[in-house]
């Protein structure tokens, strides 16, 4: 968990998967148009036992804060009112989300000085690169 702690900023968006993953979550078109143009730095922080995970952009800031294993009422940053809970595999963080009969995961993990984020729903995939924010 260590090694995903930090800020990071955007440097690899694939905007293309990830307007398909928000389409197959039932956001809507003004929305995922807009947040396939951001570029939003995350901040990842440890308070003892509660995880915050922090999207910061020029459109919108969203905070997700959660303990590990426990199951939680999420409002996503695109309004989607979900049942979330977040494990840590194998030095992947995996936030698993539930809302009205589909699911998605979001997996965040640390790579050769980067994170990368994968966003799977149905079969779609959108990964994306971050840096340390120390990088710039």
């Amino acid at each position: 968990m260590e090694a995903l702690c930090g800020t990071w900023v955007l440097v690899e968006p694939d905007s293309a998967n990830f307007e398909k993953y928000m389409a197959a979550a039932d956001v809507g078109l003004l929305i995922r148009k807009t947040a396939c143009t951001l570029k939003p730095d995350v901040i990842i922080s440890v308070d003892g036992d509660i995880i915050k995970i922090r999207s910061e952009s020029t459109f919108k800031n969203h905070d997700t804060i959660f303990k590990l294993n426990e199951e939680f009422d999420e409002v996503t940053a695109d309004g989607r009112k979900t049942k979330t809970t977040v494990t840590l595999d194998d030095g992947v963080l995996v936030q698993h989300q539930k809302w009205n009969g589909k699911e998605s995961k979001i997996n965040r993990e640390a790579k050769d000085d980067q994170m990368v984020t994968g966003l799977y729903n149905l079969q779609n995939c959108s990964p994306s690169q971050y840096c340390p924010n120390s990088w710039f």
